[in-house]
């Protein structure tokens, strides 16, 4: 199966482009580059109150790099609202070789041996670049985002960059600016050496999540 070559798309990423598919079953993928960029400061991340109350209680079994494979196929397929996808073969066999090679990370969740929700993405010094993710039960998928942004937090990195803002997102703490400001910032950030924490302790998220009670 083709795929883009590793150094390619971590080159790619460090000038504020990655690429898309026009749909699932598209044999080629494009280099996008928003002219606005979504991202979320990981010191700005907010929890709304109902969310907070629901991941204090423990509802799946939050795991990371279990299953990174399976999870950018769920990410990939369609659903109730969504008919196409922009991840297709190319772009599912790329990311799997980034996570070969510990730059692309997936976070699961779990009840039992259900995987229903996850979210997968790729880090590169001091920002978490977050490709996708998806829910097959309520809320599944805003937990695993809580995840991710307490382990960002833990390991000291500054960017959660989301590609494009969406109300989703902006609930989150999700802000965006101009891709030439954006591009900017990469180079200072990208420098910073990070080491992605695959585990973290329940005390740890907790402590966490109490500190994001606030916005900033």
């Amino acid at each position: 199966m083709k795929s883009i070559p590793v150094e390619l798309l971590l080159s790619a990423y460090e000038v504020g482009v990655f690429p898309m598919a026009a749909s699932r079953n598209s044999s080629t993928v494009k280099w996008v580059e928003p002219k606005k960029r979504g991202l979320i400061f990981v010191d700005q991340f907010y929890v709304p109150g109902r969310l907070r109350r629901l991941a204090r209680k423990g509802l799946f079994n939050v795991s990371c790099n279990r299953n990174f494979r399976e999870v950018v196929r769920a990410c990939a397929a369609p659903t109730e609202t969504r008919n196409e996808t922009w991840i297709n073969e190319v772009i599912e066999e790329s990311y799997y070789q980034l996570h070969l090679s510990g730059y692309a990370h997936s976070l699961e969740c779990w009840q039992g041996n259900d995987l229903v929700g996850g979210l997968y993405g790729v880090s590169l010094g001091a920002i978490f670049f977050g490709e996708s993710m998806f829910s097959r039960t309520d809320n599944s998928s805003k937990i695993a985002l809580c995840h991710l942004a307490a382990r960002l937090k833990i390991a000291n990195y500054y960017i959660l960059d989301m590609q494009f803002l969406t109300k989703h997102l902006r609930q989150f703490g999700g802000t965006e600016i101009d891709q030439s400001e954006y591009r900017k910032l990469l180079p200072t950030y990208l420098k910073i050496k990070t080491n992605f924490p695959y585990l973290i302790s329940e005390s740890s998220f907790m402590g966490w999540l109490q500190s994001s009670n606030q916005k900033s």
